[in-house]
């Protein structure tokens, strides 16, 4: 815990490397180039959506999802004048099978680096107040995103296994909320039970570095170098006992919380 601590604390501090002028271009470019992607995209969504729907076989939920892919896409086109992006081990992701994805939670920008993924059709489980974001809502609601707050576990449920039929994917964060320190928080259990319920396997995800990009409370971007990494998938099946969902949600967050004290060199801790 208290080399998380140090961690996250020398992030906060400057490197020589890492100048005023470099903190600088980097906040004028991201922040400037996001709003004007953002409104390009508005502007353009309802014509790639009715051409999407002309001459795709995909659902209307589908296409948003898609197209909130190629958004983040263009984000990380956009950032790595300043970021490093890493994929690792993606390749266990098999394209068009249905999963449920699970990932530990250090930034606003998460989210975005999900465009890393090889596949699109992601629906996202978050909490209520993503939703009230006027800008987002409305791509979250077409897109038919489940807000774990406002509805019930058996509407989640429901809702998980639509986009599971389609051969999507459905993405949650076990914390709930972004960790202040780097380490690894409470599991909600949630996410394990639907992936139980819907016998579909769990893929762990890890992310690393989002949190020296913009942690919770900062609002100035820095450089970073941000890795994902994808774990084995786990089959859920061995899991359906009462208490099944306890033992699976302490497994990944086993599997999770090693995965990541070795992406961040902390072996030995």
């Amino acid at each position: 815990m208290q080399g998380a601590t140090e961690r996250h604390k020398i992030s906060d501090q400057p490197s020589s490397a890492m100048t005023m002028v470099v903190l600088v271009l980097m906040n004028i470019w991201c922040y400037s180039m996001l709003s004007l992607w953002t409104l390009l995209g508005v502007l353009v969504f309802p014509f790639a959506f009715g051409l999407c729907l002309l001459f795709s076989r995909w659902s209307a939920d589908q296409v948003v999802r898609w197209f909130i892919w190629i958004y983040g896409r263009g984000w990380l086109l956009l950032m790595r004048p300043f970021v490093q992006f890493r994929r690792e081990q993606l390749d266990l992701i098999e394209v068009g099978k249905p999963y449920l994805f699970v990932i530990n939670h250090l930034s606003f920008f998460d989210t975005y680096c999900m465009a890393l993924l090889p596949v699109h059709d992601v629906t996202f489980a978050v909490r209520s107040w993503p939703f009230r974001m006027f800008w987002y809502s409305g791509f979250m609601r077409l897109a038919r995103y489940l807000d774990v707050e406002g509805r019930s576990w058996e509407e989640t449920l429901c809702d998980s296994n639509s986009a599971f039929a389609a051969g999507g994917t459905v993405l949650f964060f076990p914390e709930g909320h972004r960790s202040r320190d780097g380490q690894l928080q409470r599991f909600y259990s949630g996410g394990f039970k639907i992936a139980i319920a819907a016998g579909v396997p769990i893929i762990p995800l890890c992310i690393d570095g989002t949190d020296q990009l913009l942690p919770p409370g900062r609002k100035t971007l820095r450089p970073c170098r941000i890795r994902l990494r994808a774990l084995a998938p786990i089959d859920t099946s061995r899991f359906n006992s009462e208490s099944g969902h306890i033992q699976l949600r302490k497994k990944v967050k086993a599997q999770m919380a090693a995965a990541l004290a070795e992406m961040r060199g902390e072996g030995g801790q």
